[in-house]
């Protein structure tokens, strides 16, 4: 199989959401000696791309949104450590580390899910720090880990007020320029989101993607 027909295949199997297959193909083209960066903006990034348009569209749906996910995740294990020196590279020059949680007193995580799977394979480094996370754990771990970007997802409506107060804690403790904060959920809205003094939504995990790396370039 040529390095095209590899890099093919891994962009069709996050399309198709076949998790091994992703893997396999990852794994077979970085034993030809294809570059990671290739693999992950060709292969991978290009599938999730295509996925993203397709849900846009109304030809796909959550469940390959989940799949696709899955996908990427997968290969993902395989290609971060051949990625690892170079992603840490990207961080310490442009902020490449993000932070992502469902908010407090909330416990959905299927589209954090997501959005911390395309993430990763845009090459930004993710915390998933998981779900129901107290906002003091939130901004301690964007402190430790030197974070330039804070992302919160809440599917409940009683659970987005705490994405306020952790835009209004971050003020209080004079860190808010320091963070980009960017917001999600079904109930989410970009008026909100404004409203709240967040950075921005995004519609699905693709623009989620292309939301945070604008905000990067604009900061």
């Amino acid at each position: 199989m040529t390095d095209n027909e590899l890099i093919a295949q891994i962009a069709q199997a996050v399309m198709d959401g076949e998790a091994g297959i992703a893997q396999d193909a990852t794994r077979q083209a970085l034993e030809a000696g294809i570059d990671p960066l290739r693999i992950l903006n060709e292969g991978l990034m290009a599938g999730s791309d295509e996925v993203g348009k397709r849900f846009e569209s109304g030809e796909y749906f959550l469940p390959e949104l989940m799949l696709a996910g899955r996908a990427l995740k997968a290969a993902m294990e395989i290609l971060n450590p051949s990625l690892a020196g170079r992603i840490q590279s990207a961080d310490s020059q442009g902020g490449m580390r993000v932070v992502i949680a469902t908010i407090q007193t909330d416990i959905h995580d299927i589209g954090k899910n997501i959005v911390a799977s395309m993430l990763t394979a845009a090459g930004y480094d993710v915390m998933d720090l998981g779900v129901d996370v107290p906002l003091k754990t939130i901004l301690d771990k964007a402190e430790e880990v030197g974070a330039k970007v804070i992302a919160l997802s809440a599917l409940l409506t009683t659970s987005m007020p705490y994405m306020k107060d952790l835009v209004n804690l971050l003020e209080v403790r004079g860190l808010r320029q320091k963070y980009i904060v960017v917001v999600g959920g079904a109930s989410v809205t970009e008026i909100w989101a404004r409203e709240i003094g967040s950075d921005g939504t995004a519609r699905n995990a693709a623009q989620a993607v292309t939301l945070v790396r604008n905000l990067l370039k604009a900061s």
